[in-house]
């Protein structure tokens, strides 16, 4: 079980999804202040439900002040604070002429609740957080992260166009290079490694996919496209390369040219970009870790879940349904 209270990746992961934010707030039912767009609590609100004094609120809120104002805790002064008091004023038990008051809202309030050791309540609840996480997202996708990539709009761009881009680094391999038919999956795998450090069959591994899976289905967007820019990229330093020499090349020739090709200025940051979306999504949505990506983890941005979670995310049926034109598209999906 992930330990809330060390890692700030998980804990922002959860705070940035907005449909397990609001399960959660459901499943609590605590009653706050609605002001300013949002609930509400004070600092004897908090106290009181977590079983704390105020005293160890002070201590985290210096020790994790970025954080926690970063997921919403605000201090009300002058007009916003005299605002408030007019409207609930009548509740404040403490702090009622005081010239600044310090408030959580619920994302705070649960950002608290997964620092706290000092908590019992605490404890507890971060347990059931954790299971309401995973049941959100089993309910959103039917129990299977498989393919929760091709939920986002841009996947069927760049599954449509992948073939062709394919083709052309195939055939490349077919014309300019002196290997046998052995060479199709051993430089798709070159690619692989070059990009996200990782051969297919460990890719495979890690999602603990079937060998007649196609790992691609499953891959987002971003590295979609950034897979196909490389193929054509060293598809065409193939055929470079063959026509200076006048001979088809050797296995070491384009090992050379895949080496060179991937450290050029250029491609450095989107081997990086690749690499943060592939190891931070896998993370954050399937609850998977690449070992060899661990330093590219980072928690995933309310966006991001709203593009694999929220109400423009489609199963893939869902937009071929609305767009007839790509049914060609996914029956090619559903049959290799």
């Amino acid at each position: 079980m992930k330990n809330l209270t060390i890692s700030a990746i998980d804990r922002q992961n959860i705070l940035n999804n907005s449909s397990a934010i609001k399960n959660i707030q459901e499943y609590l039912g605590i009653s706050g202040m609605l002001f300013d767009g949002e609930f509400r609590y004070t600092r004897q609100q908090v106290s009181e439900f977590y079983l704390i004094d105020n005293s160890t609120i002070d201590r985290y809120l210096s020790i994790h002040e970025a954080e926690l104002k970063h997921n919403g805790y605000v201090t009300l002064k002058g007009k916003a604070l005299k605002s408030f008091k007019n409207e609930f004023g009548w509740m404040l038990r403490d702090g009622s002429k005081a010239s600044q008051l310090g408030l959580f809202n619920f994302r705070a309030f649960i950002n608290l609740g997964m620092l706290l050791t000092d908590s019992e309540k605490a404890k507890a609840l971060r347990s059931s957080i954790l299971d309401i996480v995973i049941d959100t997202i089993n309910k959103k996708l039917g129990g299977s992260t498989k393919y929760i990539n091709q939920r986002e709009e841009d996947f069927l761009i760049a599954i449509t166009r992948e073939p062709l881009y394919r083709k052309e680094f195939t055939e490349a391999l077919n014309k300019y290079l002196d290997m046998g038919n052995y060479k199709y999956a051993w430089y798709t795998d070159a690619i692989y490694k070059a990009i996200f450090a990782e051969n297919s069959a460990e890719y495979k591994t890690i999602l603990k996919l079937e060998e007649k899976d196609n790992a691609r289905e499953t891959m987002y967007s971003e590295v979609l496209r950034l897979i196909a820019s490389f193929e054509i990229g060293i598809a065409d330093e193939m055929k470079s390369s063959y026509e200076a020499v006048g001979r088809k090349l050797s296995p070491k020739e384009l090992d050379d040219i895949i080496s060179k090709f991937s450290q050029q200025r250029a491609w450095i940051p989107q081997i990086e970009d690749a690499r943060n979306k592939m190891a931070s999504l896998d993370y954050g949505l399937r609850k998977i870790i690449h070992e060899r990506l661990k330093p590219y983890i980072k928690a995933l941005s309310p966006g991001d879940y709203d593009r694999f979670l929220g109400e423009k995310s489609k199963d893939l049926l869902e937009r071929v349904i609305e767009n007839p034109e790509l049914l060609e598209v996914f029956k090619r999906l559903k049959d290799r």
